[in-house]
């Protein structure tokens, strides 16, 4: 009878001891697998980010066809957006992702070369740009990979000085060779009002901080 009492209350002992280590290893176990899953997601974020980069004048291309090498050169976006390659000939590049890019040299130079295997890659992003001046600590031109608003293009610039009018910004767009001003009040979206006004920029897009 002692002997069973005994043994009962060594295995509560263990099993008391075991416990806190058994919750310890749960919770490394899922701080671990949420790090990963974070991880993922960010990886996954930037590739989505580098697929939705739409190819703008003043870029440069590298382009080439595997096994072929004269046709492996670097191509330049002209201000009209077009490019020229070799058995291409003229393609609008300017717009378009890099993969739609690589499909339309494809379809090209499928009579010269079946099943051509190309490569088209953004060496250097010399068109994606917006500007940003007046009162602001940085002013200048700011490249940009993926989508920018207003908000984070101020940011960029250092944000504005306690000297500008922060509700009489406003953005200069050119459309069919037309400039028209859009309004941007920085203490509605400050309060999370009339959010929409936190427009996405494009290329060639100014903000003027009075």
């Amino acid at each position: 009878m002692y002997f069973k009492r005994h043994t009962n209350s060594r295995r509560k002992t263990v099993m008391c001891r075991s416990y806190p280590a058994a919750m310890l290893f749960t919770r490394s176990f899922a701080v671990c697998a949420l790090l990963a899953m974070l991880l993922m997601s960010r990886a996954g974020s930037a590739h989505a980010d580098a697929d939705l980069y739409r190819i703008q004048p003043g870029d440069t291309l590298t382009v080439s066809v595997w096994k072929e090498q004269d046709l492996r050169s670097e191509v330049l976006v002209r201000s009209d957006g077009g490019v020229s390659f070799p058995l291409a000939g003229e393609l609008q590049a300017a717009g378009h992702t890099v993969d739609e890019l690589n499909k339309s040299i494809k379809e090209k130079i499928k009579e010269y070369i079946p099943d051509a295997v190309v490569t088209v890659a953004v060496k250097e992003i010399g068109g994606n740009r917006v500007y940003v001046i007046g009162k602001v600590n940085r002013p200048g031109e700011f490249s940009f990979r993926g989508p920018i608003d207003v908000m984070q293009a101020l940011s960029m610039a250092g944000g504005a000085t306690s000297f500008a009018s922060v509700n009489d910004i406003h953005i200069l767009r050119r459309e069919n060779g037309q400039q028209k001003a859009i309004q941007f009040h920085y203490s509605d979206i400050e309060s999370g009002r009339k959010l929409e006004q936190n427009i996405i920029l494009r290329a060639g897009d100014t903000v003027v901080v009075p």
